[in-house]
């Protein structure tokens, strides 16, 4: 994991031009807001925020009104998010806290909404990233209200005729040290309230995969 940590830490400058984000991964992200669908005024809390990508189209949904907590263990990453969110004059609506996911206290989290809790969880290319990904996942939902949304957007092998271009994805993944297999969003569908309501979309040929769901009561231990 330190090894993981100073190569984010290394290419956080680069990471938004080198990532393929532009041409492959921003795809995934938009799928998954649209499934996510956040409401004016929510708070949402990013998981994994990374440089802040996905801010300006969480931010687009809440509105003024909404908030966006985004939470990275790496602090060269949140460096150029918090840049991204002075740039943006987004300093209202956006908290950056730097906090590994796998040790996170959910009542850090919940204070930050007013002892409410978040109306819901997004998470991008991060939770494959994460060893402890349960428990990362198990604290995160905890900093959820009764009754709030969660999705999860994330990689696999791609299939069909885009099965060609696996190598390329492979060769991502192990650059940025994601497990290619780990499949996150299993938690999701697992834990939805309702596992016959969970939404999904798939992008770049089955690559990119987006799910959406209503949570279930947490699990506290």
């Amino acid at each position: 994991m330190a090894t993981l940590m100073r190569r984010y830490g290394a290419g956080a400058r680069w990471y938004d031009v080198l990532s393929g984000e532009k041409w492959v991964y921003r795809a995934g992200r938009e799928a998954g807001i649209r499934l996510l669908r956040p409401r004016r005024g929510d708070t949402v809390i990013d998981l994994g925020c990374g440089t802040g990508l996905n801010f300006s189209g969480l931010l687009a949904a809440v509105g003024p009104e909404g908030r966006v907590i985004g939470i990275d263990r790496s602090v060269d990453m949140l460096a150029v998010a918090r840049r991204r969110v002075e740039a943006m004059g987004w300093h209202d609506c956006v908290r950056l806290v730097p906090a590994d996911a796998a040790t996170l206290d959910p009542g850090d989290v919940v204070a930050l909404t007013g002892g409410r809790g978040a109306d819901a969880v997004f998470s991008t290319y991060a939770l494959s990233v994460m060893p402890a990904r349960e428990e990362a996942w198990r604290r995160v939902r905890a900093a959820v209200r009764p009754g709030g949304r969660a999705g999860i957007v994330d990689m696999q092998r791609p299939h069909g005729r885009w099965r060609a271009l696996e190598p390329l994805a492979l060769l991502a993944c192990a650059t940025g040290g994601a497990d290619i297999d780990a499949h996150p969003w299993r938690l999701l569908e697992r834990d939805a309230v309702d596992p016959g309501a969970v939404e999904r979309a798939e992008r770049k040929g089955g690559h990119l995969v987006a799910v959406a769901a209503d949570l279930g009561a947490a699990i506290t231990r």
